[in-house]
C-alpha cells in the first residue's frame, strides 16, 4: 500500500487539490478521477451517497492517479471501518470537538496495538495489495474536521493525538458557531483569525491542514496560506458552472439566420 497523497503532503508539495463528490454518481467519479486532481473525496455526510454508492464510486476511481477518500456522516465506528475495508485511503470525520472524540476517531482507523479497528478488509487488499493490513496504520490518512468554536478552543489538544494525520477545516459550520453567515462571511476577520489559529496549531504539531474552499475564488485566496491540501468546489457546482458557461456562450452569439446545419 502506498498513499501517494500522504507522501506528497509529507514532501510539502505545493498546490495539491482535492475534488469533492456530492452527486453520488460512479460515472461522475470516473470522469472526475481522470482529471489531474491529487485526491477525491466522496461526501457521505451531505452528499447523495449511501454505502453501496460509495463503494461503486471508489471502484470508478480505479486506474487513476487520485487518492480516494471518504467523509463519513459522523463518528460512527462501524461505518468508518467499512469505508476503510472498501478501499478508502483516507477518512474525514465531522464535528471533532475534543481530544477524547479525536482519540476515538483515530482508534477505529488503526489496527491493534495502535487502535481498535476490527480486522476484515474486503476490497482494500484488492486495490492496495495483499499486505494492506501491515501498512494500513501508517498509510491510511485520518482527518478530524475542525468546524466549531469549541474545536478551535481545543485545537492544541486535538492535534496532539497520536495517529492523527491532520485536520480538515470546515469554514461554513465554523462561521455559524462564531455567529457569522456561512455563505457571506467567509472573509470575515473573525473567521479568518480562527482559521489561522487552526493552521498555526497544526503546523506546530507537524501535521497536515486541509482547507475546504467552496467558491473557486476562495480557493485562490487560500492558495498561499500554507495549507497542505485545498478542496475546490464540488462535482454538482462544477457541472452547473459548465452549463451556465455553455448558455452564456451560445446565447451571446447572434443567430446567423441560416436554416439547417
Amino acid at each position: 500500500m502506498n498513499n501517494r497523497l500522504k507522501a506528497r503532503m509529507q514532501a510539502r508539495e505545493p498546490g495539491l487539490l482535492n475534488a469533492w463528490l456530492v452527486l453520488g454518481s460512479p460515472a461522475v467519479a470516473e470522469v472526475m478521477s481522470r482529471q489531474p486532481w491529487d485526491s477525491m473525496t466522496v461526501d457521505m455526510q451531505h452528499g447523495l451517497s449511501d454505502f453501496e454508492a460509495t463503494v461503486h464510486m471508489l471502484r470508478a476511481m480505479n486506474g487513476s492517479d487520485v487518492t480516494p477518500m471518504v467523509r463519513v456522516p459522523w463518528m460512527e465506528p462501524g461505518l468508518i471501518q467499512k469505508v476503510l475495508d472498501a478501499g478508502a485511503f483516507g477518512v474525514i470525520c465531522p464535528m471533532v470537538n475534543t481530544r477524547e472524540q479525536c482519540e476515538q476517531f483515530v482508534s477505529v482507523c488503526r489496527y491493534a496495538p495502535q487502535g481498535t479497528r476490527s480486522f476484515g478488509p474486503t476490497r482494500a487488499p484488492v486495490v492496495a495489495g495483499a499486505d494492506y493490513w501491515k501498512k494500513a496504520n501508517d498509510e491510511v490518512l485520518t482527518f478530524a474536521m475542525i468546524e466549531t468554536r469549541q474545536a478551535v478552543e481545543n485545537i492544541d489538544a486535538i492535534v496532539s493525538v497520536p495517529g492523527l494525520d491532520g485536520v480538515y477545516i470546515g469554514p461554513s459550520d465554523l462561521s455559524l458557531t462564531l455567529g457569522l453567515d456561512p455563505v457571506a462571511d467567509l472573509d470575515h476577520p473573525t473567521l479568518l483569525a480562527a482559521i489561522e489559529t487552526i493552521r498555526v496549531a497544526v503546523e506546530r504539531a507537524g501535521k497536515f491542514s486541509v482547507m475546504h474552499c467552496s467558491p473557486i475564488d476562495y480557493a485562490m485566496r487560500m492558495a498561499n496560506k500554507g495549507f497542505s491540501l485545498r478542496t475546490v468546489s464540488n462535482d454538482g457546482r462544477l457541472l452547473a458552472m459548465a452549463a451556465q458557461e455553455l448558455f452564456r456562450t451560445v446565447k451571446s452569439r447572434p443567430a446567423s439566420g441560416a436554416a439547417g446545419y
